[in-house]
């Protein structure tokens, strides 16, 4: 049982960084208007919200299973103040501030329609620092960051996230895609 939690408890987290490398990507490319092929615009967003939804549910199941992992010695605390850990503190650390920055972008994600865009945006743009504080703390502190596979996730998962951020600041990442009609325009011929 015990081999059991472990391997649970390292899956879920891998998994979970894979869902928010994809959904990162999925919302650069959404708010950049384009449709993707085969999900359109709107297929796109909803499967951001999923990835990112599924992300945090994995990252929910790698603590708690944690928790019962005898081997890990998880603690509440750990879980919720950052650099306490008694193991790799640093490194657990990391996970623990990247579970925070979770948990407040997930409950003004769900307020969205009560907190307003402006505190939507100002928190959305978190996720920014919270994918890379996240693949630090796998690399850091996960038992498989020397293993092959391990490595080309975190490869891949670079590599897509950082193309997609450079194209995000380049000027033809607002060129195409879907624009507003401004108000004094609608209804002209």
């Amino acid at each position: 049982m015990n081999e059991a939690l472990w391997a649970l408890g390292r899956g879920t987290g891998i998994v979970a960084l894979v869902m928010f490398t994809i959904s990162l990507v999925l919302g650069i490319v959404t708010r950049s208007g384009r449709p993707l092929p085969g999900l359109g615009r709107f297929g796109a967003a909803d499967l951001h919200r999923t990835t990112a939804l599924t992300g945090t549910a994995l990252v929910v199941a790698h603590v708690v299973t944690l928790f019962f992992d005898p081997y890990a010695q998880l603690k509440v605390v750990d879980a919720v103040i950052p650099f306490l850990g008694s193991y790799k503190p640093v490194w657990l650390g990391l996970g623990t501030l990247a579970f925070d920055l979770l948990g407040v972008i997930t409950v003004v994600s769900l307020l969205r329609h009560r907190v307003g865009p402006r505190v939507f945006k100002a928190v959305h743009w978190a996720t920014y620092a919270l994918w890379p504080i996240a693949l630090v703390h796998a690399l850091g502190n996960g038992t498989d960051a020397s293993s092959p596979w391990m490595i080309g996730t975190a490869a891949v998962s670079v590599a897509a996230v950082a193309s997609a951020a450079i194209w995000r600041l380049t000027p033809s990442y607002a060129g195409r895609g879907w624009r507003r009609t401004p108000r004094s325009l609608v209804g002209r011929p």
